[in-house]
């Protein structure tokens, strides 16, 4: 059994944790929640201590891993008091504010001998994980471009947000899930191009960006932007053969938010009309047009790595050298911003 704690108590601990960790009630206990105010807004976890005293977490021996959900300002102070206090820590993403803190974090971990790692769930999305079967099947033929949009429609969040701040930008809350796929699955890139912009003018919230990752001939595009009326497809891959669209999301967020939980068999499952369509000529020239049914995204696989790695010796699942170099790319694209 791996006994856990989180730091913090807000939305990404109740929504996109415990009903994850949670449901390895075989493998994983969550003894301690902390948060500084001690005010509970969400259902409690049944048989879990709720403290506002982080003490109780750090003076614990039987808690073997603290769990970071805190504002990402934060990740950095906390996940070295973590460590300073003997204990494995899992940061939630962006990991943190720079390149230099997260090499801090791994050489303090490495020196004690402990586990660090950045909670990277959206490697474990329905629309990614299907468009690797896609690309594997190998009838899209050399892969040429890849598109990647996270598109919202939600103009008053930058709108209130008078001041710029790494802590509030777009590109480090939301490329950190979409650069992550990219890295964990093409690896590192050839050549990268930025272009992150502050649509409402200088110094307010950095609220689009459009990055280029280049891979030999092939080139991966992360898109985003808080004003997209109409979303475009989550995914668009092109081959020399053929071309797969997958215009909608993982549904596992949309589930959350209306606390539908993982313990529903249909949770975060695509419906028919979701499926991706695929588009190729095959080697004898004959045009194919079909759907491919989705694969099935599961955030609980990131806790079952964890688990894998601490209590079996399996290798990390999310490498310190792709943190890093994540991290390196949000810190080189933020500075393009005028604040």
């Amino acid at each position: 059994m791996l006994t856990i704690a989180y730091i913090g108590n807000g939305k990404s601990t109740n929504r996109y944790h415990l009903p994850f960790s949670t449901k390895l009630i075989d493998k994983i206990k969550v003894k301690t929640i902390y948060s500084p105010s001690g005010k509970i807004t969400w259902a409690k976890n049944p048989g879990t201590n709720y403290t506002s005293d982080i003490n109780e977490i750090y003076n614990d021996p039987e808690i073997q891993l603290v769990v970071v959900t805190t504002p990402s300002p934060l990740h950095f102070k906390l996940g070295k008091e973590v460590l300073e206090h003997g204990k494995s820590v899992l940061i939630e993403k962006p990991f943190t504010e720079t390149a230099a803190e997260a090499k801090e974090l791994f050489r303090l971990a490495d020196q004690k001998g402990l586990f660090i790692q950045c909670y990277q769930n959206r490697r474990y999305d329905s629309d990614f994980l299907t468009v690797q079967k896609v690309i594997e099947s190998g009838v899209l033929g050399e892969l040429l471009e890849v598109e990647m949009h996270y598109d919202y429609y939600r103009p008053e969040v930058p709108e209130s947000v008078e001041k710029f701040s790494i802590g509030t930008s777009y590109l480090y809350g939301h490329a950190c899930h979409t650069l992550d796929q990219v890295i964990s699955y093409f690896g590192q890139p050839d050549d990268v191009h930025y272009e992150v912009r502050q649509l409402l003018g200088t110094d307010r919230m950095n609220d689009y960006f459009d990055l280029d990752l280049f891979y030999g001939r092939m080139k991966v595009s992360v898109k985003s932007s808080y004003f997209r009326l109409k979303e475009r497809p989550s995914f668009v891959v092109y081959g020399k053969k053929g071309v797969f669209v997958k215009e909608t999301k993982d549904r596992q967020e949309e589930h959350l938010k209306m606390f539908y939980m993982p313990d529903h068999e249909d949770f975060g499952i695509d419906l028919p009309e979701h499926y991706g369509t695929l588009t190729y000529v095959d080697e004898a020239g004959n045009y194919h047009e079909e759907k491919v049914v989705s694969e099935i995204g599961d955030y609980s696989r990131v806790y079952e790595d964890i688990y894998e790695t601490l209590v079996n010796g399996k290798a990390k699942t999310v490498k310190d050298e792709e943190t890093l170099l994540q991290i390196t790319m949000l810190e080189k694209g933020i500075q393009q911003v005028s604040n």
